[in-house]
């Protein structure tokens, strides 16, 4: 019987890595890639061309304007500034209100339908933004939720988060997406959304950071020039 898995797919570096260690491991691959009001739509473009390079049977889209009407993020309310070099918080304004957790929930509904006992998310607890819905707590909570919620939870089989990227460094998951040969060329990590990343904002600088520790070079464009053979300090600040 053939193993099948839903995989939240934003079109980023980490849930691309998440593709190709779900694909590595035998799974049929049902991407999950959301709308969400987010400042730019090359999120879900570049999350299509990942689903057509793993030649996906379905890749679904799910529309959701809520976190536009609500707002309170900078990645979803354009009277919010995406911060450049950080801004010094410990919970930066790029956080978006509970979206794991909703995305998470869908994801299980998604789930049940296909009959997977799998979902992939692609969060991490060590080079990232210091967002609470990327700790290990959360997706160990999560976990205990969803089979408490659902009908394939309360069966003999159950439902899984599987977060395999949670104690990884970027250098880790960069490291390991290339020996899985994951197509870096295709996704997408910067806030702004510019036909090339902008090399300044959170995501770009730990993106940035990530391949300079790996002795790698980006495929994807950037605004700056940026020196791929510099080996970043351990103590360099940075977020997703």
């Amino acid at each position: 019987m053939v193993k099948k898995a839903v995989v939240v797919l934003s079109g980023g570096l980490d849930s691309t890595t998440c593709m190709g260690i779900a694909n590595q491991e035998g799974f049929e691959l049902y991407p999950l890639t959301f709308s969400y009001g987010q400042r730019h739509s090359r999120e879900v473009v570049q999350a299509k061309k990942v689903a057509a390079y793993y030649r996906v049977k379905d890749h679904r889209i799910v529309n959701i304007d809520f976190f536009k009407q609500i707002g309170g993020s900078a990645l979803t309310d354009t009277s919010i500034g995406v911060p450049q070099n950080g801004d010094g918080s410990d919970i930066p304004v790029t956080y978006v209100p509970a979206r794991n957790m909703i995305f998470l929930s869908l994801a299980s509904a998604y789930a049940e339908v296909l009959g997977a006992e799998t979902i992939f998310i692609g969060v991490s607890s060590v080079d990232y933004s210091g967002y609470p819905d990327c700790r290990p707590e959360f997706i160990d909570s999560m976990n205990r939720t969803i089979n408490l919620a659902t009908k394939t939870g309360v069966t003999s089989r159950g439902l899984s988060i599987q977060a395999p990227l949670m104690h990884l460094t970027k250098k880790e998951t960069i490291e390991l997406g290339t020996r899985l040969a994951v197509p870096y060329q295709l996704t997408t990590s910067c806030y702004n959304g510019g036909d090339k990343a902008c090399g300044t904002c959170d995501s770009c600088r730990l993106r940035i950071k990530g391949f300079q520790e790996a002795g790698l070079i980006d495929p994807i464009p950037y605004q700056i020039d940026i020196d791929w053979t510099r080996r970043p300090s351990q103590n360099m600040p940075g977020r997703e």
